[in-house]
């Protein structure tokens, strides 16, 4: 009987660990993939489906102002691959 009950235990706390390939490996930032998942986290658009085009610097900027950046002078240039790993960075971070 007591061997039962190990095993018993042993099933249980295992199934914790089952499920771990459901979670999505990081995706590189500033590709198209990348773009759409901020755009799906952070919502740059209005109710109407209005906003800026997914990937403009005008889009850039909604995202630093949503994301409470915007202005800070240690947010990398809008234009550049390290402003994408640094609101990657946020986003992660913030789980927004």
């Amino acid at each position: 009987m007591l061997r039962l009950e190990v095993v018993l235990i042993g099933v249980v706390l295992s199934s914790g660990c089952v499920g771990n390939d459901d979670i999505p490996s990081p995706m590189e930032p500033c590709t198209t993939e990348w773009f759409a998942f901020v755009e799906e986290t952070v919502s740059t658009g209005d109710a109407q489906g209005h906003g800026p085009d997914i990937g403009s610097l005008e889009w850039r900027s909604v995202v630093e102002f949503k994301l409470g950046v915007r202005g800070d002078p240690s947010v990398p240039s809008a234009d550049s691959k390290e402003w994408c790993n640094y609101i990657n960075e946020r986003v992660l971070e913030n789980g927004t």
